[in-house]
């Protein structure tokens, strides 16, 4: 009987442990540091033997296999041990691909992949139709591959799910964009990263549909330098299009080979430029799969935003107060501050990724009356944007934040948690930093 090693005991390494374990398998889960109650009750109710707080080599170094979660960069020291002794080293999503006959929709990006992988669900669920979510959202992918079965899969995969993808093939690929972000995770070179990206496109055929940014430089300039057999169908608005999504006349024009669907950008439920992009990539995977015009306006009309993601949370006092701690990237900031029109009050902070702050300062200039840095190093911040932005003030807490931007506001501003950076300093991840925000707004 093989054995596979699963390292990682969260929501993807604990469904890859549990497919392993369905196909037979002799399987062993191992992470380093705590796993979560929901999971070892899981990894107990299916009789998956696992450790947590160590990994124990000689129980690792046997396997046959090993499923990494995405969590664990290349570098870590047990990592390196298991390539060192020739064990191939895999992603869950490759691992339940190989059980999985669906038709696969995949979205990677740095910014908007969430947003559009949600809106491609939605508008599939609308047309009636079998699909599953998952990938770095939902449920893990491995699981309902274990559990249950769907016809379509719409799956959002972050780089480091990509890494360790060989034979996996999405059938629908999209890249919403690349900018630089991650890049400790990969040299510090941009190239790697965007390498990382385009493996979304691998094993993919003539008969396969690949959807772009043609607006993002990044993307445009690698497009030429990898060889990709699927469909080119790009989305622009700038230009128009052949085969593709465009914008003319404030609205969205979707072609697909003699098919052609149209839908009035003030119809859309998603407001600002990056949604306008996010809303083309979903309707022209709509059109792929053959949706119905009719549903595929109403779906982007009725969609509603994604939670931590420019989420509406409160008006108090005329001062509206939005959750954007999804941001995680200069890139995702800047969108938030582009699609404001109120005069801002903006929460930053968090642990910096190698961040440039540059293309921040003329929209901090133009619209941010006061910043919050919500972190416990915000030197960087008062450098970049200390003479442009009127004051600055240090906080240690979501609750201290929002406090100290309710004191601030006026009628009339927005108080906006748009964080440019990781939240691993004074929290878990973005949704504890979100909701500990959402939280300290409604206790105000």
């Amino acid at each position: 009987m093989a054995r596979i090693v699963v390292l990682g005991g969260g929501e993807s390494g604990t469904g890859a442990a549990i497919l392993a374990k369905t196909k037979g398998f002799d399987v062993f889960l191992s992470d380093k540091g705590t796993i979560g109650e929901k999971y070892t009750a899981m990894l107990k109710e299916w009789d998956i033997p696992f450790e947590q707080g160590q990994h124990t080599e000689s129980l690792i170094l046997d396997a046959d296999e090993v499923i990494k979660s995405p969590g664990i960069p290349a570098t870590a020291p047990m990592v390196q041990k298991i390539s060192d002794a020739g064990i191939r080293i895999i992603s869950e999503i490759e691992f339940a691909g190989r059980y999985d006959t669906a038709k696969k929709i995949c979205i990677t990006g740095s910014n908007g992949k969430t947003t559009t992988t949600s809106l491609i669900y939605y508008l599939l669920q609308q047309a009636g139709l079998d699909v599953g979510l998952g990938g770095n959202i939902g449920k893990s992918y491995a699981y309902q591959v274990a559990t249950s079965h769907h016809d379509i899969y719409v799956l959002e995969i972050s780089s480091f799910q990509l890494d360790n993808m060989y034979d996996f093939k999405a059938d629908i690929a999209i890249i919403t964009n690349i900018t630089p972000d991650h890049l400790d995770r990969y040299d510090h070179k941009l190239e790697n990263y965007v390498k990382a990206k385009f493996r979304i496109t691998r094993n993919m055929s003539k008969d396969d549909c690949f959807i772009f940014c043609s607006d993002d430089e990044i993307t445009i300039s690698h497009l030429n330098r990898i060889v990709i057999k699927a469909r080119m169908l790009p989305f622009s608005q700038k230009k128009e299009v052949s085969q593709g999504a465009f914008v003319k006349d404030s609205r969205i024009v979707v072609r697909y080979e003699d098919s052609e669907c149209d839908v009035f950008i003030q119809e859309l439920a998603l407001g600002g430029k990056h949604n306008i992009y996010n809303s083309m990539a979903a309707a022209i995977a709509g059109k792929v799969m053959d949706i119905d015009n009719d549903v595929i306006r109403a779906s982007l009309s009725s969609f509603q935003p994604v939670e931590h993601r420019l989420e509406k949370v409160l008006s108090i006092g005329d001062v509206l107060y939005i959750n954007d701690s999804k941001a995680t990237n200069v890139d995702a900031a800047w969108y938030a501050l582009e699609c404001q029109t109120r005069p801002v009050v903006w929460i930053v902070g968090g642990t910096d990724k190698g961040n440039d702050y540059s293309v921040l300062l003329g929209l901090a200039k133009e619209k941010v009356k006061a910043m919050i840095c919500m972190g416990l190093d915000n030197r960087k911040f008062h450098e970049s944007f200390g003479g442009i932005v009127p004051e600055i003030h240090d906080v240690k807490s979501a609750d201290e934040a929002v406090k100290l931007a309710s004191t601030i506001a006026k009628a009339g501003d927005v108080v906006l948690l748009s964080p440019c950076c990781a939240s691993f300093d004074l929290f878990r991840n973005y949704e504890d930093r979100g909701r500990k925000f959402k939280e300290a707004v409604r206790n105000l």
